[in-house]
């Protein structure tokens, strides 16, 4: 079995490869379990700190390059994990590079996917940047996606493009929504929500954090390993759990960020909470409150999706993996 992850050499995409890795099978589109002998991550570049394993080979080039994507699918490609994106922030500072990636990109991946010899499952990586302004006090698996910003309405876009190729039967597809991902190690990157993570990753790393939203901001968010998870199940999952809805709102836990800072101050003390400075970017804050905080997640919680505990386990696992120094 041939799988691809696009961004592949990201933070997300290395922990899902590391999970295929370990777990060494999956369910192709007819139902059949089989092992996984090959898995190509797709990106710009190289990782830092690459996994080896002699299962898995990186490719080096542009997702929105027609040509490359397809010479990477081949006609051999049994199923797809796509997570490569341009953020928020940049897709929306860059509408042109946001269209270019986010849009055309997933549409060269999706005629890739066309050409197949057997139909591929395709899990792309949507968000709840989807849902904007104005909307209800809790977000239903009936709301209507009514995006604020280019990144939301180029996630919009690839979900419709994914259900009706799915409708068609070129491929197997299923778009998951995901959360803030919350705490991200490493350094911000230029998405709207890397506040999130960084007014926890920084003030643990005896560095100020600069906090562009208020304090009373609730996110909607999901740790890493909740957020592989929910990769591996949403694949692992028949076609007739999906039904003909090929998009799904993933559970989450909300905390505003005043809480986040609480919680922060109870695991780790006064003097790193303090670290924490607001300086309110009406940019980005605008973006970030068109965003959902708040979901009911029936229909994912019916089939099986998992979720976190509340944002104290997520601060804490975290601690435990990238910051033990912290811990009081």
């Amino acid at each position: 079995m041939k799988v691809v992850v696009t961004g592949g050499a990201g933070f997300l995409g290395q922990r899902l490869i590391r999970a295929l890795c370990e777990r060494g099978k999956a369910t192709d589109s007819a139902g059949r379990e089989r092992p996984i002998e090959r898995i190509i991550a797709v990106d710009q570049g190289q990782c830092s700190e690459p996994l080896i394993d002699g299962r898995l080979a990186y490719a080096l080039g542009d997702i929105a390059d027609a040509s490359f994507v397809g010479n990477v699918l081949a006609a051999d490609t049994d199923s797809v994990f796509h997570l490569a994106a341009v953020v928020s922030g940049a897709a929306e500072r860059d509408f042109d590079l946001g269209m270019r990636v986010n849009l055309d990109g997933t549409r060269f991946l999706l005629e890739a996917c066309r050409r197949q010899t057997r139909v591929p499952k395709v899990v792309f990586a949507s968000s709840v940047a989807v849902f904007g302004q104005p909307l209800p006090a809790v977000v239903t698996d009936a709301t209507t996606p009514t995006p604020q910003s280019s990144y939301g309405v180029q996630k919009l876009v690839g979900e419709l493009l994914l259900g009706d190729c799915s409708r068609k039967g070129f491929i197997d597809g299923r778009s998951i929504r995901l959360p803030t991902i919350v705490v991200r190690p490493g350094k911000p990157n230029a998405a709207a929500s890397s506040f999130a993570s960084g007014i926890i990753r920084e003030p643990l790393a005896g560095e100020e954090s600069l906090c562009p939203v208020e304090p009373s901001t609730g996110v909607w968010m999901s740790s890493p390993a909740t957020a592989v998870a929910a990769m591996v199940h949403a694949h692992e999952l028949p076609a007739a759990a999906w039904g003909t809805q090929r998009s799904l709102n993933l559970p989450g836990h909300t905390a505003t960020v005043a809480e986040m800072i609480e919680a922060l101050r109870s695991a780790a003390g006064d003097a790193v909470a303090s670290r924490v400075r607001f300086r309110i970017d009406e940019p980005i804050a605008a973006i970030v409150r068109s965003w959902p905080a708040r979901f009911d997640t029936a229909r994912a919680r019916a089939m099986g999706f998992p979720q976190d505990a509340d944002f104290d386990s997520i601060l804490r696992d975290y601690m435990r993996q990238y910051s033990p120094a912290a811990w009081r």
